[in-house]
């Protein structure tokens, strides 16, 4: 797909990957880039920064709540009919194991995994009515491989490739293209708590408009995988290779990032409950 004279959503808006993929989008001459986020306030910011070239519009959108997700798809389609490419790119993290709260477990897989079920039921009817159209649902690395120190991300990232491949396998045939985004460590409000990153960042911190780069190149040539990091396909590959001595080599980076990790979960733990 070339974004030229497309209709884009892109949700996550506010800043980080979510803002890089709206001003990208914008600079390749699509015809309209509709940001959206529950940050309206820095959503406002992304529309300024995308110029005069593109109708830039913004809705407010609560992505866990599929109600939400409906309203920015109807009120996208009352304005242009048709929407191109659907970007579900909103995501949080929670640090932790089994032992984080249900509340917690329930609002990381709604933003993290249903947010991708929501938008597909919402856009899939007109897109399959047309025979084309376009999802690209933000995923991590952690989808493919793992993430120390967080059970909920690994687990959601997981499950948003999980639904990602079945996308694709079903409607593949029906003028449907699906692509997965899975970086590791971006420079964003995410990542700001961990040192260089954490695990993720073992391999760089990208920018997040180099990661638009990536997004950009991938959808030209309308793969499945977008790997800004091109170090988690050989990781990928040593893990089906020999999935123990991957698993030996994960819990050594366990050992060495710990205490860090522990600390994390701490502070979300006593933010959770100042915020209460």
């Amino acid at each position: 797909m070339q974004v030229k004279d497309k209709v884009v959503v892109v949700t996550g808006a506010a800043s980080g990957i979510g803002r890089a993929l709206c001003e990208r989008f914008a600079k390749e001459g699509a015809r309209a880039v509709v940001a959206s986020d529950v940050d309206t306030v820095g959503m406002a910011e992304t529309l300024a920064r995308m110029g005069d070239d593109t109708q830039a519009v913004g809705i407010p959108c609560d992505v866990g709540d599929e109600e939400s997700v409906n309203k920015l798809v109807q009120e996208t389609l009352k304005r242009f009919e048709h929407i191109d490419l659907f970007c579900a790119n909103a995501g949080i993290f929670t640090a932790g194991g089994e032992e984080v709260p249900i509340e917690a477990w329930q609002k990381i897989w709604d933003v993290n995994v249903m947010s991708h079920v929501f938008a597909a039921r919402a856009v899939l009817p007109g897109m399959l009515e047309r025979g084309e159209g376009y999802l690209l649902n933000t995923s991590s690395a952690a989808g493919l491989l793992s993430q120390v120190g967080s059970a909920p991300y690994s687990v959601t990232k997981h499950a948003a490739i999980g639904f990602a491949e079945w996308l694709s396998i079903t409607y593949g045939k029906r003028g449907i293209k699906v692509s997965a985004l899975c970086p590791q460590a971006v420079r964003t409000a995410m990542t700001a708590g961990s040192e260089g990153g954490g695990v993720a960042g073992l391999d760089g911190m990208l920018e997040p408009e180099q990661l638009a780069d990536s997004v950009v190149a991938t959808l030209a040539e309308e793969r499945f995988l977008v790997l800004p990091h091109p170090e988690v396909l050989t990781y990928m590959r040593r893990k089906t290779e020999d999935y123990d001595r991957w698993l030996g080599g994960m819990r050594r980076l366990q050992e060495r990032f710990e205490d860090a990790y522990k600390a994390r979960a701490e502070a979300d733990a006593a933010n959770d409950e100042n915020s209460d």
